[in-house]
């Protein structure tokens, strides 16, 4: 499993130009619209971007080439592009969004003339919630463009928004195959000519790797050798992608000399970008061809094996975890990059929901507290405000020492490293028990199994709280609300305060189902 942080050093370009396979990749001539059959001809290309710079760092010398050959070309950017700072407490993610898409039309221009350029403006980070959305809205474009060609992200670049836009490339390729297939038989059946055919064929899919030039390596073994091929760039083609790509200053260059502002795109990386070809990986259509409306509706899009926390995204993505990993390991490395990896500081739909989860909790003063995902204990430091004890668990040492850190001063709190799928610690009772962003890393009988230690070490008349996101995410085992269903089943603890929205859902179950009022004395 590999890991990576695009802050980290990227792979050496010197390790590429040495290794003779690069420069002796084939040529495929449907990228410069020579060749016949499927995807055939100087036809239309359609560009599918995640983020803004995307197409500039994969594709931008083939774009260039194609305008000055007379192709017409089509650029959608899916994402705002908002999410590229997260921490930058100088630049907000609505300047962004505009900053990005100014910088998007600027390098389009310097790549030619008469470039469509399409803002779907998705949350950046957000394209797998988004996912039908972008599906409907990009089989629009197809039908209208009627691309010979689409060139979309490496569906193996280790990147979640990459892979998902490869993916949903590749379903609407195999839907336009079926479609062809069909119109084919039609034709045949009709007498119709081969000019009649061939205006139904498919585009041919080819896909672009960006963040393969940062973690591979040429004897990595998820380099796609066998299905790679190579566009030659002129002079002045490498020349004008070389202009577009500067035009993304904000990813280049950083925003401000304060922290959090920092330049996405390391200069040793953009070196990759500067080669005198592009690399591009074939995507056949399957054989024989389905359209997507045929596929079970059960079916997974594929995983790929590497989705690092990358800045392009709103929060961390870890990657799903070896079998044999422990769960610490992954949430070590994760906040061993950010002091504060989820933003439980500076983002205010963090200090919101803690605002909410805080004044959900039936009793004023908590008694003995048990914190299950204590992370850098920011929730932690407020309920030792309310509580007589406080025993904080996570998983990672490293988030356990930030925590140890931020409540140095508060003698009344343990901070303690532990795996919660092992079993609790053989402490309490704990008048109150809160899960936090937890249970979806567990899976369902793991998240029973500590229902039952909670149940065990819960005070008579105890409260357990759980708040979970209700998005989902490549290394979640369940739902949130598969997690808050669990809760709900669980006989012996009532109803106590129930909030849900769109993004997170809270309960507060109790073994005293008395509400607020009865609590204290009002009725």
């Amino acid at each position: 499993m590999v890991r990576f942080d695009a802050r980290d050093p990227a792979g050496p370009v010197e390790a590429w130009a040495a290794d003779g396979r690069l420069a002796a990749l084939p040529v495929d001539p449907r990228l410069l619209g020579h060749g016949s059959g499927f995807g055939s001809a100087a036809g239309p290309l359609l560009v599918l971007s995640a983020h803004a710079d995307d197409e500039t760092l994969g594709a931008g010398g083939l774009i260039a080439l194609a305008v000055r050959s007379g192709r017409a070309v089509t650029v959608v950017v899916v994402s705002d592009g908002a999410g590229s700072h997260p921490d930058s407490t100088t630049t907000s993610a609505d300047a962004l969004r505009h900053e990005r898409a100014a910088e998007a039309r600027a390098a389009l221009d310097e790549l030619g003339p008469g470039i469509e350029l399409v803002l779907m403006g998705v949350a950046d980070g957000g394209l797998q919630e988004a996912r039908v959305d972008i599906r409907t809205r990009l089989a629009s474009v197809v039908a209208d463009v009627r691309p010979a060609v689409v060139l979309a992200p490496w569906r193996g670049d280790g990147h979640r928004d990459h892979r998902v836009l490869g993916e949903i490339a590749a379903e609407l390729v195999r839907g336009a195959a079926a479609d062809a297939d069909a119109g084919a038989v039609s034709a045949g059946a009709g007498g119709a000519g081969p000019e009649a055919v061939g205006a139904d064929l498919a585009p041919a899919l080819f896909e672009y790797p960006v963040w393969l030039w940062h973690w591979g390596a040429p004897d990595h073994p998820d380099v796609p050798w066998a299905d790679l091929v190579r566009v030659e760039l002129d002079p002045e083609a490498r020349a004008a992608a070389a202009r577009a790509l500067d035009r993304h200053a904000s990813q280049l260059r950083p925003l401000s000399s304060r922290p959090g502002d920092e330049a996405v795109l390391r200069p040793d990386f953009v070196a990759h970008f500067r080669r005198d070809a592009e690399v591009f990986v074939r995507s056949e259509p399957p054989e024989p061809a389905q359209p997507v409306s045929a596929q079970p509706a059960s079916a997974q899009p594929e995983s790929a094996p590497h989705e690092p926390v990358l800045p392009e995204t709103a929060q961390p993505e870890p990657a799903q975890p070896e079998p044999a990993q422990p769960q610490g390991t992954r949430f070590d490395a994760t906040h061993a990059r950010q002091a504060d990896p989820w933003g439980v500081t500076t983002r205010w739909y963090e200090r919101r929901k803690r605002a909410i989860t805080l004044a959900s909790l039936p009793d004023e003063r908590l008694g003995s507290v048990l914190e299950i995902g204590c992370s850098i204990g920011v929730v932690t430091a407020e309920l030792a405000e309310r509580a007589s004890s406080v025993l904080a668990l996570d998983v990672s040492e490293v988030a356990v020492g930030h925590a140890r850190a931020r409540l140095a001063d508060r003698p009344h709190v343990r901070v303690e490293q532990a795996d919660v799928t092992r079993g609790l610690p053989d402490s309490g009772p704990f008048d109150l028990v809160l899960i936090s962003e937890v249970g979806y890393y567990l899976d369902p009988d793991q998240f029973e199994r500590l229902l039952d230690d909670v149940e065990r070490v819960l005070a008579p008349a105890g409260t357990v709280v759980a708040c979970h996101w209700r998005h989902g995410a490549d290394d979640f085992r369940q739902s949130g609300d598969d997690v808050h269903a669990a809760l709900l089943r669980r006989p012996g603890l009532l109803p106590v305060a129930h909030h849900d929205e769109d993004d997170f859902v809270l309960d507060v179950r109790s073994r005293d189902g008395r509400s607020v009022a009865d609590r204290t004395g009002l009725r």
